[in-house]
């Protein structure tokens, strides 16, 4: 099956996704700041560079888009059908290089927050997201993960 758009309309498209700053985390740090909370952006000196952190409470929040980062049961996280071979390995790799940065981040005492893209879509998910984010933060739950409903069975 060949791809719908064009070689050259395909790579401007991935060209435009952001690593940083997009949609997404701009989200969930807007629900964070209307919270109270105050935080730091990327920091590049720990494990898997968070999307957002609060040194204080050493919390480690990432945002993760369900594509990039192979979210399990997710709509939105499909293998393409072209170079299936370059996909699978590039999305595994992706989620291992996550494993171990959760892993790290574990072992140095700082509890991780992995926020869906799916959860920020899902207009049900988006209604609660800031409560259930709000909730972690204030339990002492070593780590979480928050994501949109899964896939029904058809």
């Amino acid at each position: 099956m060949s791809d719908i758009v064009s070689p050259t309309a395909r790579s401007r498209m991935m060209s435009g996704i952001r690593g940083k700053n997009s949609l997404p985390e701009i989200l969930v740090r807007r629900l964070l700041f209307a919270s109270g909370f105050r935080f730091r952006l990327h920091r590049r000196d720990l494990p898997g560079t968070p999307d957002i952190v609060m040194p204080g409470r050493k919390i480690a929040i990432f945002v993760h888009g369900c594509f990039w980062h192979a979210h399990r049961g997710c709509r939105y996280a499909t293998t393409p059908s072209t170079r299936t071979d370059f996909w699978t390995t590039k999305l595994r790799a992706n989620v291992d290089r996550d494993q171990r940065a959760i892993a790290e981040l574990a072992s140095r005492g700082w509890r991780v927050l992995c926020v869906w893209e799916c959860a920020t879509r899902d207009p049900k998910t988006r209604e609660s997201l800031r409560s259930r984010i709000v909730a972690w933060i204030e339990a002492d739950s070593p780590y979480e993960e928050i994501g949109g409903p899964p896939v029904s069975p058809s």
